[in-house]
């Protein structure tokens, strides 16, 4: 086998060849873009291949075809091209145009009249005309550029595989064709071309880019360069991932990997002949000329992880073959692909089980029950025998590819696939590899194609990882939290490539949907207040679109329904956040019910239910997960009691202090929840449920401040009596500071579930004598920490420090998604 040539520089003195597709001339100013771009090259020679304008070659192979409305049609395209003559100022060519169109006319009305040569001449003419065009629109400028029909020396024959370019006479033609119009600078058709005995055919879809590349070789050229409507071959179909980005380089294999399995900007038949001169190609926007694009060529750069871009080939089936006793004889295989062969069928990809049970191949979906028949017709002896079980259909799918050269040899490519998929709730339903391990492929089924292409270009760290996200309750906590989103979103996405998208925002009454917002808008507020009132099951539903990866909703409120819906949410895939009590304290059953189900993909956090911004869950898991063993646990676990009386000196009404800290957000919705010690007897009964006692909140030894009068009517008559309280609490004080102590609220637990909570008097030596502010205390007495315990001190209460907890959640839990290398 002779030795790959070596990498070539450019060499200003070849020629190079530019393309320019239907998107690219679709009207009289993509004309003039091309025509700047030319003029402005500065290598001395180069040849423009072209395609038909925009949609032209679709309406002339309706003509083929037989379209009823061929002389409306006929017009149509007359009408265009003699508008785009005029607006470009050639019309001196219209004349040589309009016989085209005369003799189009003439043609016989029924397609079975026409020879397949007629059809091909046909459906060539749009190329012709817009090769007219552009070299007359260069020619009015100065420029010396004639235009040339390639069947003048493009000649191929039809085979298996499609058009095959008869080399040796097409030299002879070129050099031929290059003697007699020496000019250095051409326009050249596309698609088009000759069969040996100069019949007319075409090259079929993407025939411009595949006549560019035999061109650029007959030219010998120094590069070729396809413009189209990309700035370059993207990531993944822009469509799906809004953040797809131009690879700047691929190799030859590259391409034709992410081409294979559904990447739309190149060809794999347009490589084919460059590949063998070390030819670079370049694919660029002729709507943005300065973005230099992708370059294709023998040599690349590796990316992390070695994956340089996403390919999805839509509308495949998978057939199944399995059975006990054929899959496994040599041959099998074989006969599987021969009879697809048979019945025209390609196969886009083949999985088998290593224990030879089961094979599976992958077909386009409008050939699937002809492929599943061809198959039960091959293998009917080994059906009726039971050799072979079934040959059967799956559902619709798509085939997800991730194509790299630096993907060969590097372990955890796979990995981190399959992860992405299961992140994303994507479920695998066959995978294969390449023996080149350039590329693994997923088949998945359609409706999770989109979410699965978003979760891999993520986990590739080609794209942010978005979280589609619905904050549910927008009191004070809420409020804050949004406002830390909206000011966070920009800088997120830019330094962890995180994208938090908010996509619903609800209130008692109120729910705002939203599909477009990137970041959220400053006006969310009277959104909000304008939209209709949604169920919760509305909310969640328009949280899990099919190409958002993850889903997460966040529970700012108190209520017992939201709280009844986080099962549901989990076992959908939907990941739950809260500072709320309700779910984490409430009724045993529920919240087993509600972990069970959080076992799986989706994940529940609360954090901030314990300790608002303080990390009291998280390092009390850490003890209990090293092996530590919980003793007891107590302190002060309310912020807005221990505001209340480290702030109350008796100067004031207790009363007084109350209205403020509701003021100032310190309070529960309804402060009955601190006064009665409700709120801090949930956070008891939350840490002794992560220590591994299943306590109930009536467990809880519970002393309320709250008079028995106001403890069960409404929350307006409540804080219309508030006043009721300051004489008992004035007098405890007194009480208390006359024994040199304090009035401080405690909270004990121990390792056998025993919690009390209530008002206590302490020394000033006391720990929680020191508080300040909101300021929570939490003092873990462990195994390891059982001279000293572990101490946690902090402001457990208020609205931008508990919103900032739940955001801590957030950002740990995208963590856990990937989102952080």
């Amino acid at each position: 086998m002779p030795a790959a040539p070596a990498p070539r520089h450019l060499n200003p003195e070849r020629p190079h060849v530019h393309k320019f597709g239907g998107s690219s001339l679709a009207d009289a100013n993509g004309f003039r873009r091309v025509a700047a771009i030319l003029r402005e090259r500065s290598e001395p020679e180069w040849l423009a291949v072209v395609s038909a304008l925009q949609g032209v070659t679709d309406m002339l192979v309706a003509l083929g075809a037989g379209d009823a409305h061929r002389d409306a049609v006929i017009t149509t395209l007359r009408e265009r091209h003699r508008r785009l003559v005029i607006e470009l100022g050639i019309a001196t060519i219209w004349a040589g145009l309009s016989v085209d169109f005369d003799w189009l006319a003439g043609l016989p009305a029924t397609r079975h009249a026409w020879s397949p040569g007629l059809r091909a001449q046909v459906q060539g003419l749009g190329e012709c005309w817009s090769a007219q065009c552009l070299a007359a629109l260069l020619q009015r400028d100065g420029a010396t550029c004639p235009w040339v029909d390639a069947r003048r020396f493009l000649t191929v024959r039809w085979g298996s595989v499609g058009a095959v370019v008869d080399w040796p006479r097409c030299h002879a033609a070129w050099r031929d064709w290059r003697t007699a119009e020496p000019a250095k600078r051409g326009v050249v058709t596309g698609f088009i071309a000759s069969l040996p005995d100069g019949t007319p055919t075409t090259l079929g879809r993407n025939g411009s880019d595949y006549s560019a590349a035999i061109v650029a070789t007959l030219a010998n050229a120094a590069e070729l360069t396809l413009w189209g409507d990309t700035a370059g071959v993207l990531s993944a179909d822009p469509s799906v991932v809004s953040e797809a980005q131009t690879i700047a380089n691929l190799s030859y294999a590259e391409a034709c990997e992410l081409a294979y399995f559904g990447a739309r900007v190149i060809h794999p038949q347009t490589i084919a002949p460059v590949i063998h001169l070390d030819m670079p190609i370049r694919v660029r926007s002729s709507t943005n000329p300065e973005h230099p694009g992708t370059r294709i060529g023998s040599s690349t750069s590796e990316p992390a992880f070695g994956v340089k871009g996403l390919s999805l080939l839509p509308d495949v089936t998978l057939i199944d073959i399995e059975g006990t006793g054929a899959l496994g004889v040599p041959g099998t295989a074989q006969r599987v692909f021969a009879a697809l062969e048979a019945m025209a069928i390609s196969v886009n990809m083949i999985s088998q089980g290593s224990s030879a049970h089961s094979l599976c191949c992958a077909v386009h979906s409008a050939h699937a029950v002809r492929a599943q028949a061809a198959l039960a017709n091959e293998f009917a002896d080994e059906l009726a025998a039971g050799f072979v079980l079934r040959i059967g259909l799956r559902t619709q799918g798509a085939i997800l590819t991730v194509v790299g050269d630096g993907m060969a040899g590097q372990p955890g490519v796979a990995a981190r696939f399959t992860a992405g998929m299961a992140r994303a709730r994507v479920n695998i339903r066959a995978i294969a590899q390449g023996a080149s391990e350039r590329s693994i492929s997923l088949a998945v089924d359609a409706g999770d194609a989109a979410r699965a292409l978003r979760a891999a270009h993520a986990a590739f760290l080609l794209s942010d990882q978005t979280v589609a996200i619905a904050v549910i309750g927008v009191g004070q906590v809420g409020r804050a939290l949004l406002d830390q989103l909206r000011s966070a979103q920009a800088r997120l996405r830019q330094r962890r490539g995180l994208d938090l998208r908010i996509r619903a925002i609800a209130d008692s009454r109120h729910a705002w949907l939203d599909d477009a917002a990137d970041v959220l808008p400053p006006d969310w507020r009277d959104r909000l207040g304008a939209s209709p009132a949604q169920n919760l099951g509305a909310v969640a539903l328009h949280l899990q679109p099919g190409h958002f990866p993850h889903a997460l909703v966040i529970d700012c409120t108190a209520s017992e329904t939201v709280a009844d819906a986080y099962a549901d949410w989990l076992r959908a895939g939907i990941h739950v956040i809260t500072p709320s009590k309700r779910a984490v304290a409430g009724p045993l059953p529920r919240w087993q019910a509600i972990q069970s189900a959080s076992m799986g993909m989706a994940r529940l956090r609360y954090e901030a239910s314990v300790g608002a911004g303080l990390p009291v869950i998280q390092t009390l898991r850490e003890l209990i997960d090293t092996g530590d063993d919980l003793m007891a646990v107590d302190g002060v676990l309310s912020g807005t009691l221990s505001w209340l009386f480290n702030t109350y000196d008796g100067s004031v009404p207790f009363s007084a202090l109350v209205r403020e800290a509701i003021a100032q957000g310190y309070a529960e919705p309804d402060p009955r929840d601190d006064l009665a010690g409700l709120d801090v007897a949930r956070k008891l009964v939350i840490l002794a449920r992560e220590a591994g006692v299943p306590m109930h909140l009536d467990a809880v030894q519970v002393e309320s401040l709250v008079p028995a009068p106001l403890a069960n009517g409404s929350r307006a008559v409540f804080l219309e009596r508030l006043q009721d309280m300051d004489d008992s609490i004035a007098k405890r004080h007194s009480r208390a500071a006359s024994k040199g102590c304090v009035l401080r609220h405690l909270a004990q637990l121990d390792a056998q579930g025993n919690a009390r909570i209530g008002l206590r008097e302490v020394p000033r030596h006391h720990a929680a004598a020191h508080l300040q502010g909101t300021d929570n205390l939490i003092q873990f007495h462990t195994r390891r920490y059982c001279n000293t315990p572990l101490v946690i001190q902090g402001p457990g209460a208020g609205p931008e420090v508990t919103a900032a907890g739940v955001f801590a959640d957030i950002l740990r839990l995208t963590d856990q998604l990937g989102s952080v290398p």
